[in-house]
């Protein structure tokens, strides 16, 4: 198998086959799953240089999107659908999370094994932590006092206390470990296992996982409904959306969606549910009364992130192919603007900062 190519910052470009990489000894399905998006993408993103980071103008509604390329974070203001800030961030950026209080942003940095800690009043780095190998995946408990790190080559979950910005419990989970999500009352946290086509769900209370429910092949992201009585599972390879019932753990509905189908987010009313497919380059909206898809929406190359706004009126979709962000209107379903960001956009996350 030829392993992709993984430009840096400054376009220079390094083989995930050598060097540090190698040295862990990427799993099999994790690389595969890499190098289907890179086909994707063409094989023909040039990276660019990371903007030297700037400080916003404070915006009651944002969304914040990580650059796995650029090695930074951009801001935009939903109100104006404008970048306002980048920040420069650990190297390969890939999830994000904005805390419930809306004062940081916990960012997964990929290829330096930490995360980073944005104040959202001044939109600079405060802390950087650092976690397990290859950290993915980003979820913060309602209360705001745990974050929740995925990761992907070390088979793990890291435990952050944001009290004091260290880690406080490692979890073994699945193979390859990639999106996690928290159930509303904090009690639970949902990881998708890419390796081992499985979720796994841990146990806040004791840090343990306490079941593994089988799903599709390649799972990647999930999202918990606000009512938390399902969880919607993308399945990169099958094409497909697993539904798990939060009371058996047990998947009760497979929905189809388009190609290679990765970050997913529900509505805040929980109605609806946003997938999208980068190997189709469009989002699927899916009815949660039917469980059905309704819409399909052509968004940019290689949709990877999804993020709802608070109020559900929005979504912003991460292209990682054309560099942009695409805006959805959830009222017509339709693009209504793309933003430009930072190289390889694939983590997005709306959220309420304080004034």
């Amino acid at each position: 198998m030829v392993t992709p190519s993984i430009r840096k910052a400054g376009g220079v470009p390094r083989s995930a086959s050598s060097g540090r990489l190698r040295r862990r000894g990427w799993r099999s399905g994790l690389r595969r799953l890499l190098v289907a998006v890179a086909v994707l993408a063409g094989m023909t993103m040039a990276m660019a240089a990371p903007a030297p980071a700037t400080t916003a103008t404070q915006r009651q509604q944002v969304t914040y999107v990580a650059n796995l390329g650029s090695d930074n974070v951009s801001v935009i203001d939903t109100s104006t659908n404008t970048v306002t800030a980048t920040i420069n961030v650990g190297d390969g950026p890939q999830g994000l999370a904005i805390t419930p209080g809306g004062t940081r942003v916990y960012v997964a940095n990929f290829n330096s094994d930490n995360v980073s800690v944005i104040n959202t009043s001044t939109n600079t780095v405060i802390a950087t932590i650092p976690v397990g190998d290859g950290p993915q995946g980003v979820a913060v408990t309602p209360g705001g006092t745990r974050v929740y790190v995925t990761n992907g080559v070390g088979d793990s979950v890291s435990v952050i206390d944001t009290s004091t910005n260290t880690v406080s419990a490692t979890i073994p989970v699945g193979d390859a470990p990639n999106g996690v999500d928290v159930t509303p009352g904090g009690t639970r946290v949902y990881v998708a296992n890419t390796d081992s086509d499985d979720v796994s769900v841990i146990s806040t209370a004791t840090n343990t996982v306490t079941t593994t429910v089988p799903v599709g092949v390649d799972p990647t992201r999930l999202a918990v409904t606000p009512g938390g009585t399902r969880v919607y599972v993308t399945n990169f390879s099958s094409g497909s959306v697993s539904v798990i019932s939060t009371s058996t753990n047990t998947v009760t509905d497979t929905v189809t969606v388009g190609a290679g189908p990765q970050g997913v987010e529900v509505t805040p009313g929980g109605t609806r549910v946003y997938v999208a497919n980068a190997g189709s380059g469009s989002v699927s909206v899916i009815s949660t009364s039917t469980n059905t898809v309704t819409d399909t929406v052509t968004v940019g190359t290689v949709p990877r992130g999804v993020a709802v706004t608070p109020g559900g009126t929005r979504v912003y979709v991460a292209n990682t192919g054309s560099n942009d962000v695409s805006v959805i209107s959830t009222a017509t379903n339709t693009v209504t603007g793309t933003v430009t960001v930072g190289t390889a956009p694939i983590g997005v996350d709306s959220g309420v900062i304080p004034d």
